[in-house]
């Protein structure tokens, strides 16, 4: 019955669509993982403040004033400026800051910083969040600029070419630092020969005082201690019911990397979670994903359990049990490729808590580590989160996107026919195999992309999916039913790259984010690469722009031409051919198209990007407190998890 009833999408606002996603299979979880999945899941919630500061210096304090002025304000709450302010407040839980969560701007507010002030002074001091020694008025000296001045702070990520991405980043990865001083800061640490590589910086702020460079490290007794010190509290207690020796290793080592902050330390814990595979349940808790850099090297914190899918890992195995065959065959030079794979793992997932950075919008895919030396001697473990794309797909069901943009009957069959096979494929051979493959040439710096690394490792990854979605070989394996099946992704990963992504970027504005980035580079690169023999087109029918693939065939020719070239980047470390890419195809946006796009997609009352609010699992105890079982409901609203988690797990 609850399959049939289960409501999916919970409200709109804004730009976005909040959902629920189900956990199918944890009540007949035996009690011992019901409680791992608790302890892990409560781990996951107590970092939350961390990416709220590191998106930005003021963020907390702001979130904080936002909720007292939301709960607390006895006035008109049915006004034009309340419910802007109301708005605001979500957007912000939304993005973990002031700044939008995808393109980086700085929200603008539709309420006055008059009608701030007013509703401010009207509340009692004591439920202010005022620094010590801080006077209302001071607060609101020092927050107004960042909320309301469009050039305090605009940008959480800059990447524009030319400028000084640190000074020009609200991102609070650097204090008192140039671009120069902090790539030359981590350039002097890198030995030349070394094998085995740390990630330089991944866990610390990078701090300028009297002219003295250093490292504010995240970890027990550093920054960020007051929240990490509980999340080793609920990881602790996750230890004791750990389903074997090998994933009681992991967490005894993570617990140890948050202790000292030690990155040898985090390769280590890095190794022993990629090598525990025979575990149900799983989680990634820490210093992950460096999108939030703008220099590529600092990793914000995230948070994600699961357990595993175990009939729809059959296809991920399937994939990663080939992975030899697969880089053997790839249309990279030989020189770049991995002679022997090793220890590729991969599975379906069913997320159970989603934290941080991953939290409320999150990815449906995850390879990692990200150490490349890790992957290239040890391998890596990808996951597909199964539970996550069924809610997307139930959640869009008949919503009239296919009908606007897709260009005729016969594709949007295609569509309707293979997308949901072919989209999780590619999902698979993205994590699984597209970030595995591959190789950097001795010497080379991993970094040496700089701030177009992450455009090209996504490219990569996606390129290496689409160029082997139509090969015969995924026929051989079972995992796609037909020849025509892998059509139905290059027409939707073609109309996402050339228009419907745009929907996501405010008018006048360019490309920032890297997978967005990524996503227009293969297809505007395509477009012009297949331009003499008509192989993409931009067609105009009724006065609406469509895109028509007009020979899928060679349109694969042109994915396997550029993932050589990005692989040959990539393991050269070819800083200037990276950059003239991602700057040619990548960035800019054609106006008069993206001016058609945001109006074909307005009539439809979309929201261009989705998140999710989080099951709630509440433990049953016995007489003498021991959890007898644990409950999970799906009834919690989204203003009121939020309000929950500021109350419970505010821990900076």
């Amino acid at each position: 019955m609850l399959q049939d009833s289960f409501s999916y999408t919970v409200e709109q606002f804004a730009d976005l669509q909040i959902l629920r996603y189900r956990v199918p299979g944890f009540e007949n979880l035996p009690l011992r993982r019901k409680q791992l999945i608790y302890y892990l899941s409560q781990a996951a919630l107590e970092g939350r403040d961390i990416l709220f500061d590191q998106n930005g210096k003021y963020n907390l304090q702001i979130r904080r004033l936002l909720e007292a002025v939301y709960i607390h304000f006895k006035g008109d709450r049915t006004s034009e400026q309340f419910l802007a302010l109301e708005v605001y407040l979500k957007r912000v839980w939304f993005a973990n800051g002031i700044h939008h969560h995808y393109a980086c701007d700085k929200f603008v507010p539709a309420f006055t910083s008059a009608y701030l002030e007013e509703v401010v002074n009207s509340l009692p001091e004591e439920v202010l969040p005022l620094e010590e020694g801080e006077t209302c008025q001071a607060m609101c000296d020092k927050l107004f600029p960042v909320i309301f001045d469009p050039t305090v702070m605009p940008k959480r990520v800059n990447q524009s070419d030319g400028e000084d991405l640190v000074l020009t980043s609200a991102a609070n990865y650097y204090e008192g630092v140039t671009q120069q001083e902090a790539e030359a800061f981590y350039a002097a640490q890198k030995k030349a020969d070394d094998q085995e590589p740390v990630m330089y910086g991944m866990n610390s702020r990078l701090v300028k005082e009297n002219g003295h460079v250093y490292e504010q490290v995240w970890k027990v007794g550093g920054m960020y201690s007051s929240a990490i010190e509980k999340i080793i509290s609920w990881l602790q207690k996750a230890e004791d019911v750990a389903e074997n020796d090998a994933q009681r290793e992991v967490i005894r080592l993570l617990i140890e990397f948050y202790r000292t902050g030690d990155l040898k330390l985090f390769d280590a814990y890095s190794i022993a979670w990629l090598k525990d595979t025979d575990s149900l349940v799983d989680f990634v808790n820490g210093f992950i994903e460096s999108y939030g850099d703008p220099l590529g090297m600092k990793a914000s914190w995230e948070s994600i359990v699961n357990f595993k899918d175990m009939e729809a890992t059959h296809r991920t195995e399937t994939i990663s049990s080939n992975a030899q065959w697969f880089e053997d065959h790839s249309p990279v030079d030989a020189r770049f490729k991995k002679t022997e794979v090793k220890g590729v793992s991969a599975k379906v997932i069913t997320a159970a808590i989603l934290a941080g950075d991953l939290y409320p919008s999150t990815a449906i895919g995850i390879n990692l580590p990200n150490s490349n030396w890790i992957r290239s001697v040890h391998g890596s473990k990808s996951v597909t989160i199964g539970n996550l794309t069924d809610a997307y797909n139930k959640a869009a069901r008949g919503n009239g996107f296919r009908e606007e943009f897709v260009y005729s009957e016969t594709e949007r069959q295609l569509l309707e026919k293979y997308a949901d096979i072919t989209d999780d494929l590619h999902t698979d051979l993205h994590e699984c195999l597209g970030h595995g493959s591959g190789k950097l040439l001795p010497g080379v710096d991993p970094d040496a992309l700089k701030a177009h690394g992450s455009t090209i490792e996504e490219a990569r990854a996606d390129l290496f999916g689409l160029y082997y979605l139509p090969d015969a070989k995924m026929i051989e394996l079972g995992l796609v039913p037909d020849v025509e099946a892998y059509k139905a992704e290059y027409y939707s990963y073609m109309m996402n790259g050339l228009m419907t992504q745009l929907v996501r970027i405010e008018p006048g504005c360019t490309v920032e984010e890297a997978h967005m980035r990524n996503r227009q580079l293969i297809a505007r690169w395509a477009l012009e690469h297949g331009q003499a023999e008509h192989v993409v087109e931009m067609v105009n029918r009724d006065g609406k722009t469509y895109v028509r693939i007009n020979d899928y065939a060679k349109l694969r020719m042109l994915f396997g031409k550029l993932l050589a070239e990005i692989q040959r980047i990539k393991s050269e470390g070819d800083y200037e051919a990276a950059r003239q890419l991602v700057e040619t195809y990548a960035v800019q946006v054609d106006p008069v198209l993206h001016a058609e796009v945001l109006q074909r997609y307005c009539s439809l009352h979309l929201a261009p990007y989705k998140g999710f609010v989080n099951p709630v699992y509440t433990p049953q105890t016995d007489a003498e407190g021991n959890i007898t079982d644990v409950h999970i409901s799906y009834s919690e609203g989204y203003a009121e998890q939020m309000l929950r988690y500021s109350r419970d797990y505010s821990n900076l």
